[in-house]
């Protein structure tokens, strides 16, 4: 699968059911709201367990919700009997997370069979205004499900 296909039902089904198994999401209150081919979205409320010190969403939750939609976008371009897991993603914070909510979309950047390059931008949402928070970088690994 390359980014512009559509990813059929099975596998649509197939990334949710993963998803769904997550317990740290379930955590987050996360959901996933989009799959398309090479792109995933997720959206997370910023709720009162989630945040630092000074009442922002925490860079945690910040870093899994982007982490997350990043490797599901990469799980997007594989067959249906692969995971993925992360080799490694940094993370550049741009701006405090204000508000009542953060939506993350992860895109591949460059399919593979050994290694899938992708990237997350993380929004906060603040009152129906949204704002670029954070950008996301790494490499998944395809592993046998």
């Amino acid at each position: 699968m390359t980014k512009g296909d559509l990813v059929d039902q099975t596998a649509i089904d197939r990334i949710h059911q993963s998803f769904a198994a997550q317990s740290m999401m379930a955590t987050l209150g996360a959901r996933m709201v989009d799959v398309a081919s090479g792109t995933v979205r997720i959206e997370s409320p910023i709720l009162p367990g989630a945040r630092q010190q000074q009442g922002f969403g925490h860079a945690g939750l910040t870093f899994s919700i982007g982490d997350s939609a990043a490797g599901y976008a990469a799980l997007t371009s594989l067959p249906l009997d692969m995971e993925v897991v992360t080799a490694e993603i940094k993370i550049n914070l741009l701006a405090p997370a204000r508000g009542q909510k953060l939506v993350a979309i992860g895109t591949v950047v460059k399919p593979g069979k050994r290694l899938c390059i992708v990237t997350a931008e993380v929004f906060a949402i603040d009152d129906g205004q949204r704002k670029l928070i954070a950008i996301l970088q790494g490499t998944m690994v395809p592993v046998p499900a």
